[in-house]
């Protein structure tokens, strides 16, 4: 098994008044919080992009010691228009050429920091759901595929490529041969499951992609349940910190018996995503509220935070 089975989660830390898009990024001291909470409970921790705060998170886990490894991401942009994605796909010439240089740019860097911190990163991603149909940050295939080969050839992590389980189906198949671990993403409250027919719509995801790849690891790198909702994409009568508890024991049950590795989405809320509606869901996901007091789901394990 290439990637050792521990338990996982998605890490991303920007609280109130913080976000990618703004530039404006967690503190040193405020990473350093989040990290020292997951030490406690997980070993592995997922990081999406190289930026300030991925640098600063790994200085930090290397300065303080910390028991935790990294899933390091490039988080590659559109370099292709996607006229299905019903939120904005679509981007002028421009900035299509622009992105193809910033994800080249990326992407080295991530390099760069895996032979910087081999101790501490454990395995490689060169994006984040950039080939699914609704994605508004679309990449050709063969783009990925080409940045896999790039970081497999100046790097000795494992490198893999994080994606819902739908594209690895079918347009995935030259990835899946490149990649070192298959690494999908499943939530079945996105696709308008309830609480009791969700763990075993996991297991089908997951299934059907093994069953295509037998000769390949298959990771789950994003699964989880949101704990609010506008009714935008979700039902809010299927959410709640009661379903949300309910998922994760069912999900954490199944992957202790079948050592199936998979990174939780996700630790911390995050009220920059998504639209300025106080419900929206993609704000809600979070085994912890922004202000890192544990919901309901981890209250048991982090009594001394609530």
């Amino acid at each position: 098994m290439i990637l050792p089975y521990e338990k996982a989660i998605c890490y991303s830390g920007f609280r109130d008044g913080q976000s990618p898009d703004a530039g404006i990024f967690p503190t040193y001291e405020e990473i350093k919080e989040d990290l020292l909470i997951l030490e406690k409970h997980w070993k592995y921790v997922r990081l999406y992009d190289t930026d300030r705060q991925a640098e600063m998170a790994l200085e930090i886990i290397q300065k303080e010691g910390l028991d935790l490894k990294i899933q390091l991401g490039a988080y590659i942009g559109a370099e292709v228009n996607n006229f299905n994605c019903p939120w904005g796909g679509v981007h002028s010439e421009d900035t299509l050429i622009s992105n193809k240089q910033f994800n080249v740019r990326r992407i080295k860097k991530l390099i760069r920091l895996a032979n910087e911190y081999p101790e501490i990163i454990n395995s490689l991603s060169v994006g984040n759901e950039a080939t699914v149909d609704w994605t508004d940050h679309m990449v050709p295939v063969e783009s990925v595929v080409n940045y896999v080969k790039m970081v497999k050839a100046e790097t000795k992590q494992p490198v893999t490529f994080c994606e819902n389980y739908v594209p690895w189906l079918t347009k995935l198949e030259p990835l899946a041969e490149v990649v070192d671990f298959i690494s999908i993403h499943t939530y079945p409250v996105w696709e308008y499951k309830n609480i009791h027919e969700a763990i075993h719509y996991t297991e089908d995801n997951y299934k059907v992609v093994a069953e295509k790849y037998p000769h390949k690891q298959i990771v789950i790198t994003e699964a989880g349940w949101a704990t609010n909702s506008n009714g935008r994409g979700i039902d809010p009568e299927n959410v709640s910190e009661e379903f949300q508890d309910m998922y994760y024991q069912d999900l954490m049950e199944w992957c202790d018996e079948n050592q199936v590795v998979c990174y939780v989405f996700e630790a911390f809320d995050e009220n920059w995503k998504g639209s300025p509606e106080p419900n929206e869901p993609e704000k809600h996901w979070g085994l912890f509220y922004i202000d890192r007091t544990p919901k309901k789901v981890m209250d048991g394990v982090f009594s001394e935070l609530v």
